[in-house]
Order: structure tokens, then C-alpha cells, then sequence
């Protein structure tokens, strides 16, 4: 039936495109899985629909689509690529199809509202955070930086704070992030200090703020040790920071446990699959409770739906302790390899 859509006649009018395409839309929707042809055929519809559809319809059909995990990739491309940011807004921000450099092409050509949009999305890569520090505006910049899941390079880090340094807001959105690295909050706590202003009355709070982000990280060490000399159970420990939401303090325990990098700890806790920190986490012993506690930080940061975290806890009860451990050795001799 949808091949037979796809070949509609050009002459059909704007109200009739938008009725055959919320139709259309309604059934490509009910199956979970469509085919590559189903797919493909209702991308033809549309795409040949939407370029004849006014603001309003368009926003509709964008915000009906944006998170669905089966769209046509043309079709979110067309959406996103759209001139009116109200349009694409709500694509760039959720539709798990768009890929890195689909967002990366759109990124150097778009609005600053496009940007803003991009830069609230829920994971961010370095690559696409280099762009965004480097062509947004305040708005995107503010925005970037208050995004938990959003990671930066040496130099996106570095072009953040020259570009948006002397802004309090963005400064004050970097000092109460909890996944920077040590150095890296360091350098913006002094920042923070440097830009109190005494006759506002704001030296206290920046200095209260600095104090308890460096007594965040010597807390931090103090776990770190409490577990290498069995004082704490990684299972309490776990817990702990994942109903604090501190996603980078996590990582840094979850790296030592598992002899790997903070930065590859943080990267498999905050991807969208979770087959990479349900490995991690079983391989480490870690229990039904506190992996949940761990998906329950992933929910928070990636706006995963509650039934997506019952299956992940699901799934790790499944998994195999000895299947996990021998797929993070493979996983870490391919990275020392590669």
C-alpha cells in the first residue's frame, strides 16, 4: 500500500498531502519494525509532502515523529535541515537517527536557534561540542555548558572558557557540572573566584561553591581508597553517587574497578546502548540494586522512559558473569591494539 502512496498525483492539494501524510503516518507508526521497503516508500511520501505543507502542519508532523527510532533518515534530515527552527527543533534534539555528522553538516550551515537545539540533545560527542563552542552564540554556549551529557576536547574545553569565560551564566553552569575533570573544574572554580563581584555579596557563594566541588573530588579519593581497602562495597558506593547524579565520579569508581580510563567509563556509562555498561557493571560483580541506581542516572541524563530502564535491569539479571568478563577483556585488549 505504500508503494502505491509513493506514486501520489502532484497536482493534490496542500490539505490533501497534509490528511494522506497524517494517514500514512498513522500505519507506518503501528509497526515496530518496518521493513526497508516500507521504510523507504513512506519517506517518499514524506518528503514529497512536506515541502508543500505551511509552518503549522509541519511543526505538528515534526513533533509527532522526532523521537521515533524508525524514521527514515531522509525524512529526519529534511526535518531537521528545515529553515524554520521551530520545525526542526524538537528533531535535533531527540531523533535518535540523526548521526554525528548528520548533526555536524547541519551544525556548520543552520540558525543559532538550530544550534541551541543540537546543543540540548541528550549526548553530545566531542566533535559535534567543537562546533557548537566555536560557531554558537551565548544562547548555545549557555546551553552546552549546562548540558550534562555533553563532553568536550582540550581545545572545545579551552575555546568554551575563551569564548565564554567572562559570562557568569555560562561559568556558573560549568562550576555546577559534576562530570568535569579534576583540572578542568579547577580552572573554572578560578574563574567563578576571580569573577565575584564583593560589592554584590558574591564572593561567599563563589567560594562556598569552589569548596564544595574540590570537597566533591577529596571525597571522591576517599572512596576510591575506602574500596581498594574493602572499607566500602562498590555496590554502596555505586548507589551513592548514581542517586547524586554524578555521572563523572561514578565513572572515575567504575574506571578503577575495571582498569580502564575515567574517560572510557564515561563513555560506556552515557552511550544510548547499554550492553556496554551492563558488561562493565556485571564483570564487576555489581548487584541488581545498583545497576538499577546506575540506569536510573542514565534515565535522568539521556531521558530514557522508565520501561527502557526495567529492561536494561532485566536484561543485566540475565546476563552471565563469565560471558561479560570475557567480553571486557576482549574489549580492552582491542583498545590497547587499536
Amino acid at each position: 500500500m505504500l508503494h502505491d502512496l509513493s506514486r501520489m498525483p502532484a497536482d493534490l492539494s496542500s490539505d490533501a498531502r497534509r490528511q494522506l501524510l497524517n494517514a500514512v503516518t498513522d500505519l507506518f507508526l503501528l509497526d515496530e519494525a518496518p521493513s526497508e521497503a516500507s521504510k523507504e516508500h513512506y519517506g517518499e511520501i514524506a518528503t514529497q509532502s512536506l515541502v508543500h505543507l505551511g509552518q503549522e502542519d509541519r511543526i505538528g508532523y515534526a513533533g509527532q515523529v522526532a523521537d521515533v527510532p524508525t524514521l527514515p533518515r531522509n525524512v529526519a534530515i529534511t526535518l531537521a535541515n528545515d529553515s524554520d527552527a521551530d520545525v526542526a527543533r524538537l528533531v535535533l534534539k531527540l531523533s535518535p537517527v540523526l548521526s554525528d555528522t548528520d548533526l555536524a553538516a547541519i551544525a556548520v550551515t543552520q540558525s543559532q536557534r538550530h544550534l541551541v537545539a543540537i546543543a540540548e540533545r541528550a549526548r553530545l560527542s566531542e566533535g559535534l561540542t567543537d562546533i557548537l563552542v566555536e560557531r554558537g552564540d551565548r544562547d548555545v554556549l549557555q546551553t552546552v555548558s549546562s548540558n550534562g551529557g555533553a563532553t568536550f576536547s582540550d581545545q572545545g574545553f579551552d575555546t568554551l572558557l575563551q569564548r565564554g569565560g567572562g559570562d557568569p551564566d555560562i561559568t556558573g553552569a560549568l562550576s555546577r557540572r559534576i562530570d568535569l575533570a579534576p583540572q578542568r573544574a579547577e580552572r573554572v572554580l578560578r574563574i567563578v573566584e576571580q569573577m565575584a563581584d564583593p560589592t554584590a555579596g558574591n564572593v561567599a557563594a563563589a567560594r562556598t561553591l569552589a569548596r564544595q566541588a574540590r570537597q566533591q573530588r577529596l571525597e571522591v579519593k576517599l572512596l576510591l581508597a575506602d574500596l581498594t581497602a574493602g572499607i566500602r562495597s562498590l555496590d554502596d558506593v555505586v548507589t551513592m553517587l548514581a542517586e547524586e547524579d554524578r555521572a563523572y565520579h561514578l565513572a572515575q569508581v567504575l574506571a578503577q574497578a575495571a582498569a580502564i580510563t575515567p574517560e572510557q567509563a564515561l563513555r560506556v556509562l552515557m552511550q544510548r546502548d547499554p550492553s556496554g555498561i551492563a558488561v562493565t557493571c556485571k564483570s564487576l560483580g555489581l548487584g541488581a540494586p545498583a545497576f538499577s541506581a546506575a540506569m536510573e542516572l542514565r534515565g535522568r541524563r539521556l531521558r530514557f522512559k522508565a520501561k527502557d530502564i526495567e529492561d536494561a535491569v532485566r536484561d543485566y539479571t540475565r546476563l552471565d558473569a563469565a560471558t561479560a568478563e570475557r567480553t571486557l577483556r576482549f574489549l580492552k585488549l582491542r583498545t590497547k591494539l587499536s
